[in-house]
């Protein structure tokens, strides 16, 4: 398994994994219809946003594939600190769930977070994405009692949860 930066050429590829994995994580969770007009925007999404420049949005590769993508960057939220570190989001092809690639691409984004100095790791997750919820919680997350409502063609809670990226 490889875990690189994102380069323009990777756009579609990103895009369709993007695509792929959200019909399978969020069919019981999101509308139907919501699902499919923000998939259409994901090929023109991932153009724009993959550049040359790129330094935080990475894909996951088996054998020359990408299986996965995530992007890892400074934390968006107000309330914390410098010492924390974002994981933006982490999308596997539904076809390479459950194999172990997603703890490993957390692994990376914790050393990621640990290089650039920061002390926590931190995700946003839709409450009601049970396995989600439980993946993060194996690979060390807490939730730490923030959430917030966001409408996602329906209003979702969602919840961050928190990791350390070193240990104390």
């Amino acid at each position: 398994m490889i875990i690189r930066l994102a380069t323009t050429a990777d756009a579609q590829d990103m895009a369709e994994v993007g695509m792929r994995s959200w019909e399978a994580a969020y069919k019981d969770i999101l509308p139907a219809d919501y699902i499919r007009e923000k998939n259409a925007t994901r090929p023109g999404q991932f153009k724009r946003v993959i550049t040359d420049e790129n330094e935080t949005s990475y894909v996951i590769q088996l054998d020359g594939k990408t299986v996965g993508i995530m992007k890892i960057d400074e934390r968006t939220d107000d309330d914390l600190t410098d010492e924390y570190y974002e994981l933006h989001y982490i999308y596997l092809h539904p076809d390479y769930f459950r194999q172990g690639i997603g703890a490993k691409a957390i692994d990376f984004a914790m050393q990621k977070a640990c290089a650039m100095g920061k002390k926590f790791l931190v995700i946003w997750v839709i409450e009601s994405n049970a396995n989600s919820v439980k993946f993060y919680e194996k690979c060390g997350f807490l939730r730490d009692g923030c959430s917030k409502i966001q409408n996602r063609g329906v209003d979702v809670k969602i919840i961050r949860m928190i990791a350390r990226s070193v240990t104390p």
